[in-house]
């Protein structure tokens, strides 16, 4: 592959080797970035003495805000590019952190994680637009290596933070300290970042439209990924602790088996993808991912739980990298406008899901609602042909 290429709008060549790189490291800090918040939670609760049900609700305006701006979040990059839309949204994302730690009042706090929400959301649609145009210019498979650095971000973020609270750093000082060094990766990188503003000279071929039929039903096949992805986040500890036996402090190896496996298939999903293809590639993760939701709903041992975990990671792993590719190359539908209706869909599944998951868990129990999430994996398994 050439480090060097001409950009296919006719403008000048582009360094594909900094682009992969940089695009690489933005993946990386925006899971920083997210998972830092995640060690800040307890404080801000015992702050605010808040119940769970309160902190529950406060909660909701984070994933809300990510989900209501990134329609949005479409237009400004298909508009101003992907580039800006990065660096500024990064920018605004490092500004939520110490604010975050300083949040006085549970308002203030609703009001922080809605912003924190949008720009996290601008982040994720800006980011993955411009790792289609990387993937593109490159002319091998990316996306999944891409995704996997943002899952490698979300577990150093959460670590790093968790670390400088440990060894007694002030929250406030803690947070801004992340935030200092995150933009400045941001800045850093931002040169190496594909310039893909449109100009009077150079205007964008694509024309703003509704996104294709098939971004819908992507985005639907993204719903339950994303399903699956939040029942393991929400439940897997529950399921362990009440079904399989194991005490409330080891409950959480499950969610840990499940991610750890999850960043290995995104390591390498790249490679599989590119040897096996796209359509393989889904149709087999999900077979996995739903054989590894059956394992955990029919057999029983606390063993065979953490195996099925661990399948269900490694299964779901290059699903949504393979649909945002396949999103990204639909034709007539500009990359930013395609993702983030995929991605805005995905979201729903992961806002909704563990909620459903709970519904059918009180109607009937958890293990039947692992089940029919194993039935909806099949459904994504036999539409797989829908990504090539």
């Amino acid at each position: 592959m050439n480090a060097i290429a001409d950009r296919s709008d006719g403008s000048s060549a582009v360094d594909v080797r900094a682009a992969r790189r940089a695009t690489r490291l933005i993946f990386l800090v925006s899971g920083i970035g997210m998972s830092a918040w995640a060690p800040m939670v307890p404080y801000a609760k015992a702050r605010l003495s808040l119940d769970d049900a309160q902190l529950g609700l406060a909660l909701l305006a984070f994933g809300g805000g990510s989900m209501l701006s990134m329609p949005f979040v479409g237009w400004l990059a298909h508009k101003l590019g992907n580039r800006t839309l990065i660096v500024a949204s990064g920018l605004l994302m490092c500004v939520a952190l110490p604010v975050l730690a300083m949040a006085s009042s549970t308002a203030m706090l609703i009001a922080v994680l809605l912003y924190f929400g949008v720009v996290l959301g601008a982040v994720d649609v800006a980011m993955n637009a411009h790792a289609v145009d990387v993937e593109r210019l490159d002319g091998g498979r990316l996306m999944s290596g891409f995704h996997g650095l943002f899952s490698v971000g979300g577990l150093t973020g959460a670590a790093l933070m968790s670390a400088l609270l440990a060894v007694g750093v002030p929250l406030t000082f803690a947070a801004t300290v992340m935030a200092l060094v995150l933009a400045v990766m941001v800045m850093w990188l931002r040169s190496d970042l594909l310039d893909d503003a449109p100009t009077a000279d150079t205007p964008r071929k694509e024309p703003l439209s509704m996104p294709h039929a098939l971004a819908w039903l992507l985005g639907l096949l993204c719903f339950v990924s994303f399903l699956a992805e939040g029942a393991m986040l929400d439940w897997s500890a529950v399921f362990l602790r009440d079904f399989r036996g194991l005490s409330e402090a080891s409950a959480g190896f499950g969610y840990a088996f499940f991610s750890a496996a999850m960043v290995l298939g995104r390591l390498t999903g790249d490679r599989f993808v590119g040897r096996y293809g796209p359509v393989f590639a889904m149709r087999i993760g999900a077979a996995l991912a739903a054989a590894g939701f059956l394992l955990v709903a029919c057999v029983s041992g606390a063993v065979m739980s953490l195996v099925g975990f661990v399948l269900i990671g490694l299964g779901a792993s290059n699903i949504v990298p393979v649909m945002f590719s396949a999103a990204g190359r639909l034709p007539n539908t500009p990359p930013a406008i395609a993702i983030a209706t995929v991605t805005t869909l995905g979201y729903v599944g992961l806002l909704s899901g563990p909620a459903l998951i709970g519904l059918v868990a009180h109607v009937s129990n958890l293990p039947m609602a692992f089940a029919g999430v194993a039935g909806l994996l099949v459904l994504v398994s036999f539409s797989a042909r829908i990504v090539k």
